[in-house]
């Protein structure tokens, strides 16, 4: 069969799949009432032995591989940056993926027309939009693409020209994490408006499992990042509403970890990663961090293919 491809969304897929970290040029075209924003330095990832393992693993993903294949476009080694950004809406399908790299924009709009997509020109910039004119995909040359919902890739269209500056504190936490780390995130809004009340809630806990789980929903705002190299290090500050919260979600978190190192016989992955994990509060801020060889990080990620298959007899 003849491949339908490189419609918007799944040119959102490619871009969004390296996720890289803050450029100017890409905070520009933020919305100003962003409140969740996330991001990975790709050239910096690929220096590490566990961003090129990550970047490999995205390399045979299906959509890279008809990008590579069609468009002689390779999202590990074209894409320098990604940067993400929503106003953390639950429900919403608004929000931004834009990306800096070198795209072959004659190459993609072909292909992407052919695949059923939408060719126009907005305010001089070439816009793809999906058949259902849901999702869209503008080009401002060939170094930066956006994609995401219509209406919000024209209004960053709109803002390249006309920046609207994200708020201090949001322009703050942005540069001290993306010039820290490889991959970062910054949210404003509470967990449960990103996830829901119960979204971190298990079935089938007693009642009181149940309320210590809750408790994580009281996070008022988060932010952190991940850096790789011989130990690939996460770091993350959640800011919890009052200082007793901060406390329990921290207790409940170093709880979590000693569950997983009981875990040892049976899942010595998990045995490890708990023993890693360690969490603090301080007034109502909750520090969690969790650093450990890149080594086992790429074993994480591994599939357990041996236990797929039965016990030979």
């Amino acid at each position: 069969m003849k491949a339908r491809i490189l419609t918007t969304a799944t040119l959102v897929t490619v871009f969004a799949g390296t996720l890289p970290a803050a450029n100017q040029n890409l905070l520009n075209l933020v919305m100003p009432d962003a409140t969740v924003v996330a991001g990975i330095n790709v050239l910096t990832a690929e220096n590490s032995p566990f961003g090129q393992y990550v970047l490999s693993q995205f390399a045979g993903n299906s959509n890279a591989t008809v990008a590579i294949t069609k468009l002689g476009f390779d999202p590990t080694k074209d894409v320098t940056e990604v940067l993400t950004a929503s106003n953390g809406v639950k429900g919403s399908h608004s929000g931004l993926v834009m990306a800096t790299g070198t795209f072959n924009v004659s190459a993609i709009t072909t292909a992407a027309v052919t695949g059923g997509a939408t060719s126009q020109t907005y305010n001089g910039v070439p816009l793809l939009e999906d058949p259902q004119q849901m999702g869209a995909v503008a080009f401002l040359g060939s170094t930066i693409a956006v994609a995401g919902d219509v209406a919000s890739v024209k209004a960053a269209i709109d803002r390249q020209t006309a920046p609207q500056a994200l708020p201090a504190p949001v322009l703050s936490q942005i540069k001290t994490l993306s010039a820290a780390q490889d991959a970062w995130f910054v949210t404003l809004v509470p967990v449960s408006t990103l996830l829901g009340p119960n979204a971190l809630v298990a079935p089938g806990l007693s009642s009181d499992a149940k309320a210590q789980l809750n408790i994580v929903s009281q996070i008022q705002s988060a932010s952190g990042g991940v850096k790789f190299g011989a130990n690939v290090a996460f770091n993350a500050v959640a800011q919890a509403d009052n200082a007793q919260d901060a406390t329990n979600l921290a207790g409940l978190i170093q709880l979590m970890a000693n569950m997983l190192q009981l875990q040892g016989s049976s899942n010595p992955n998990a045995a490890v990663v708990g023993k890693a994990i360690t969490a603090s509060a301080s007034g109502t801020a909750v520090t969690v961090s969790l650093t450990l060889p890149q080594a086992r990080f790429q074993a994480l990620l591994k599939p357990q293919a041996a236990m797929k298959h039965p016990v030979r007899r």
